[in-house]
């Protein structure tokens, strides 16, 4: 029995548990046609689901969930938001520089740390601006620091 078949109906169960499972089960198919099934389930209730259908999305790693992860930046529950930081991190597509620099403004910590080190990683030269900006206000150290590598790292790359 193929992958999809036996989990894509499990994305709409009544169980958050097999929702979950099924999501994971999903990112690590390989199989890219699972896509467009996990960014549907993107709108459960359920924060875990969201969040595992966006790090299933980040396993897939395809540039074409790249639109659907921006979505989950503003999603309400930090969690989400962080997974679709990392899921985007490991697509590496640059259309998310923008939507990332905007994190940069969130309020939670582990968002701003997480979208400076994926900036890091895009190497785009439109974000030093505002990592130079959160390396001289942000009021947490592990920010900062997330920030100055980030700086470095770009300015490697070009």
């Amino acid at each position: 029995m193929n992958t999809l078949s036996t989990w894509v109906p499990n994305l709409k169960d009544t169980s958050i548990k097999k929702r979950r499972e099924a999501a994971v089960h999903l990112g690590k198919s390989a199989d890219l046609t699972a896509i467009s099934f996990l960014v549907e389930t993107l709108s459960d209730p359920h924060p875990g689901v969201r969040s595992d259908v966006v790090q299933a999305l980040g396993r897939l790693g395809d540039s074409s969930a790249v639109a659907a992860l921006i979505g989950c930046l503003d999603d309400p529950d930090p969690m989400v938001r962080a997974a679709a930081i990392a899921a985007i991190g490991k697509i590496k597509d640059r259309d998310a520089v923008m939507p990332l620099i905007g994190c940069l403004h969130d309020k939670e910590l582990l968002i701003r740390v997480g979208a400076a080190e994926v900036l890091g990683k895009l190497g785009d030269r439109r974000a030093l601006g505002p990592l130079k900006n959160l390396l001289e206000h942000d009021l947490y150290a592990e920010v900062r620091d997330a920030a100055e590598a980030a700086i470095k790292r770009i300015r490697a790359k070009t």
